[in-house]
């Protein structure tokens, strides 16, 4: 099958998806739970035997609480971010499990990364060209920021080295 009207693929020069980090996966949490559920068992069944029972259903209540706190840290672990410097553009895409998805784009020969030096616990990460802005990596630790930064700053820099990319439309 000829392949002669397909458009060339654009090569990539930087493309880095960003989640926030879990350190208690799906095995942690189950044994954490487990953990849980047991000293609340016991603890009902000293105050059951105590004659105190009705505080027994009370013991299964912060177990509901505990389990419904993880599950709504578990979505929000959902969220990614995706940054992509292609030969005619870079895109931001960000996806969340309770918003619709999000996109941006950006010029490269225009794209400012601005991020402050020494990275601080409040730094942000800014992509910044023609009035339009977005912070990326807000979830990311103060150093994965600024490692972050200098890769696509190098991305960006070698993007603007590379020959045969478009001209910049002004």
């Amino acid at each position: 099958m000829a392949r002669h009207n397909l458009p060339p693929t654009p090569r990539v020069f930087f493309d880095a998806i960003l989640h926030p980090h879990r350190s208690l996966g799906r095995h942690g949490f189950r044994v954490l739970m487990g953990v849980v559920i047991l000293v609340n068992l016991l603890i009902a069944g000293i105050f059951a035997a105590n004659g105190a029972w009705p505080v027994v259903p009370f013991c299964g209540l912060d177990v509901l609480i505990l389990w419904l706190a993880f599950r709504v840290n578990n979505r929000a672990a959902q969220l990614y971010e995706r940054v992509r410097l292609t030969d005619t553009d870079l895109t931001v895409q960000r996806v969340a499990w309770n918003k619709p998805e999000r996109r941006w784009s950006f010029q490269p020969n225009w794209l400012r990364v601005i991020m402050d030096d020494p990275p601080r616990h409040g730094s942000q990460v800014t992509l910044a060209s023609h009035g339009q802005s977005v912070t990326v990596g807000a979830f990311l630790t103060p150093d994965e920021r600024a490692d972050f930064a200098k890769a696509l700053r190098g991305a960006l820099t070698l993007w603007r080295r590379a020959p045969c990319h478009p001209e910049p439309v002004p």
